[in-house]
């Protein structure tokens, strides 16, 4: 029934239904008889005087039974059903100081003292049904000063002048209690309310979170106190939502274990630093977070980095969250590895426009050729450094070492120079700045660079170029206009890897973990995109490990002797059945001249056609003979260009780079 319904049948019904402090009264169904005018004068003194003791009783704050008449409201079946009853009294904002007339209400459920005066709330002992109670607002200076009703399960006692909480064990049935703008310094008093699932002590004296273990509680309401740190939270399992805006909070290390949390106010609080949120993002259910008026927002790019940080969220600081900022978010801290490569490579390509072109002779046969590499690609101390040696020393006549530059330090045994260029950040970002690089990756933390002049100059003696790349650099490497031939080099057996990582000395737990999950990265690569590498070679072993890459590499430069076909299908026999050594004959190396990578598919004997098994030898007169007409013309272009270069009469600039 209605409230207006409850309300207008109040007249109608209320001497027939049993008044639900006394028995009903009775029903006149008389007229009224004829009085002499001395009485009618009596009986207008009479209301007069009731009229103004009425009056002078609301103004001394006294509760009477017509004040409570137009206060009831719900009409339904008493607790024990046998009768009807008003349920509800709502008395708020009345000025009253004496309620004491309400114990003669047993029946109520609901009753609202709000925004009065009272300061004695013992009456409510008489109301054994009684579920929910609002004395906000009034003159409290203690509360539960009452005997408890058995079901009482929703209590607010906010703005009153409540110094401390009590032990509240016999309201085990409670669910809701709020205490805000009061005077309280510590919770407790709280260990046996087993139904407690909501507790609000906003605005009141707190200094830490204590006495709230193992309860129930989903939300939970500390704003506006002196906190400092989230603490005392640990065992509040079954948390939704937290409001700890207006504290002196600081670190919310505290929070990582509530994995129902939904809903964080943080606003107004001391929270300097993003790292902090770290702790957070193991939070699954995790969808509002509040962090307006704090000193980290005015951290550069502070609003796409929380939202990385907690892709989960749905609104952050009283907004939502759109699915573009979403994106725009990953794209910016987190980006697809292509994405990486792809920027990388347009950031040089950028800054190698903004650089003087330089013009000198090359052993290249066409200005599109690009130079010859050999890229040995494998995750870190694979031994992929010491192959890429090695080669390099047995094909002297074809391949020369290119060092990378890095930032990080030289590990054992490691020599600026001849392993790494060892440089700071400040000279990497420099060597950027000026286009001195082809492609960089980071990895680790550190970053890496394949320097441009590394690969000209030894592009000049006529030999190719070999260096060893993580992944990352590879991807950024396949952006450019090089084609070297990458060989993938990883140990199969991981627990030996590990074993052979641990002995080095050089790693930390973390990076000996991370390096052991990328072997797993790269054969699952190796598998899923077929062609990315042209080969793969188990390094379990290095020597057996390097007389295989040798051969492959006698294979791509055209070394072996026919009968190395008979060899080539053998591998590709044993490919799929854990051989150490797996040729993709699809994407075999050119043993052109000029190495330059264009993919073949022909057969192999094609492949180790005799007329093909040219390659820039340095040195070598007998090499030098053998020019074609189309490098020879090549050859005499340059010439030219140089000679115009040296006379004055070079093309500008962004010409030359055009034409390249």
């Amino acid at each position: 029934m209605a409230e207006g319904e409850e309300r207008r049948g109040e007249g109608n019904f209320q001497e027939l239904l049993p008044s639900p402090y006394g028995p009903p009264q009775p029903l006149s169904l008389g007229f009224p008889k004829e009085q002499s005018q001395d009485e009618l004068e009596e009986d207008d003194d009479g209301e007069e005087q009731e009229e103004s003791q009425h009056t002078e009783g609301q103004f001394d704050g006294v509760l009477d039974e017509s004040t409570v008449a137009e206060g009831l409201h719900k009409l339904g079946r008493s607790a024990l059903g046998i009768e009807y009853v008003y349920l509800n009294l709502s008395l708020s904002g009345r000025e009253l100081s004496d309620i004491n007339i309400l114990s003669r209400y047993i029946h109520l459920q609901k009753l609202d003292l709000s925004s009065n005066k009272i300061n004695d709330l013992s009456c409510i002992s008489h109301m054994p049904h009684l579920l929910e109670l609002n004395a906000s607002n009034n003159q409290l200076t203690t509360y539960f000063s009452f005997k408890p009703p058995k079901n009482l399960k929703e209590v607010d006692f906010s703005s009153n002048q409540i110094p401390e909480m009590q032990d509240l064990s016999a309201y085990q049935s409670l669910t809701k209690l709020l205490l805000d703008f009061n005077n309280i310094e510590e919770i407790r008093g709280l260990e046996k309310c087993n139904s407690l699932t909501h507790l609000s002590l906003s605005h009141n004296r707190l200094i830490t979170i204590s006495g709230l273990d193992n309860l129930p509680i989903k939300i939970l309401n500390l704003s506006s106190n002196q906190i400092e740190k989230v603490t005392g939270l640990d065992s509040l399992k079954t948390l939704q939502k937290l409001d700890l805006s207006s504290n002196k909070i600081t670190s919310l290390e505290g929070l990582e274990e509530h994995d129902l949390l939904e809903t964080i106010n943080l606003e107004d609080n001391q929270i300097a630093e993003l790292p902090g949120f770290q702790c957070l993002r193991g939070l699954p259910l995790l969808r509002a977070l509040n962090l307006l008026k704090n000193p980290v927002q005015e951290q550069t790019d502070y609003w796409l980095l929380v939202i990385f940080t907690f892709l989960q969220l749905t609104e952050l600081d009283l907004k939502k969250i759109s699915v573009e900022e979403k994106v725009a978010a990953v794209n910016k801290y987190d980006p697809p590895p292509e994405v990486v490569a792809a920027e990388d490579h347009m950031t040089h390509v950028m800054y190698s426009m903004l650089q003087p072109q330089r013009i000198f002779d090359s052993t290249l046969p066409s200005l599109d050729t690009s130079y010859p590499m050999l890229v040995l690609v494998g995750p870190v101390a694979s031994g992929k450094r010491e192959l890429s040696h090695k080669i390099c020393r047995q094909f002297n006549n074809y391949f020369r070492y290119g060092p990378c530059h890095t930032t990080r330090a030289a590990y054992f045994g490691e020599e600026n120079r001849l392993d790494y260029y060892f440089v700071s950040e400040e000279a990497f970002d420099k060597m950027v700045n000026t286009g001195k690089f082809i492609a960089t990756y980071k990895y680790s933390g550190y970053r890496y660079g394949l320097g441009r002049d590394t690969i000209e100059s030894i592009a000049r003696e006529g030999l190719a170029t070999c260096v060893h790349l993580e992944i990352e650099g590879v991807r950024s490497l396949k952006n450019t206009y090089f084609k070297p031939r990458y060989i993938l080099v990883v140990p199969m057996n991981k627990e030996q890897y590990e074993g052979h990582l641990r002995r080095t000395g050089l790693f930390s737990r973390p990076e000996i973990e991370e390096a052991v999950s990328r072997v797993d990265t790269y054969i699952k690569m190796s598998q899923d995109f077929p062609g990315y590498f042209d080969a793969v070679v188990n390094t379990d072993e290095l020597d057996e490990a390097f007389t295989e890459l040798s051969f492959l590499v006698k294979a791509y430069l055209g070394l072996e002797p026919p009968a190395v076909v008979d060899r080539i299908q053998d591998l590709n026999s044993r490919a799929g059945t854990g051989s150490r050594v797996k040729f993709l004959q699809e994407q075999r190396l050119s043993p052109g001249r000029a190495m330059t990578g264009t993919t073949q598919s022909s057969s192999v004997n094609k492949f180790l056609d005799s007329s093909a098994k040219r390659y820039p030898g340095g040195i070598s007169d007998k090499l030098t003979e053998q020019l074609s007409p189309l490098e020879e013309a090549s050859l005499q272009r340059r010439r030219a260009a140089a000679r115009q270069a040296l006379a004055g009469k070079a093309p500008p600039a962004y010409v030359q780079l055009f034409q390249r």
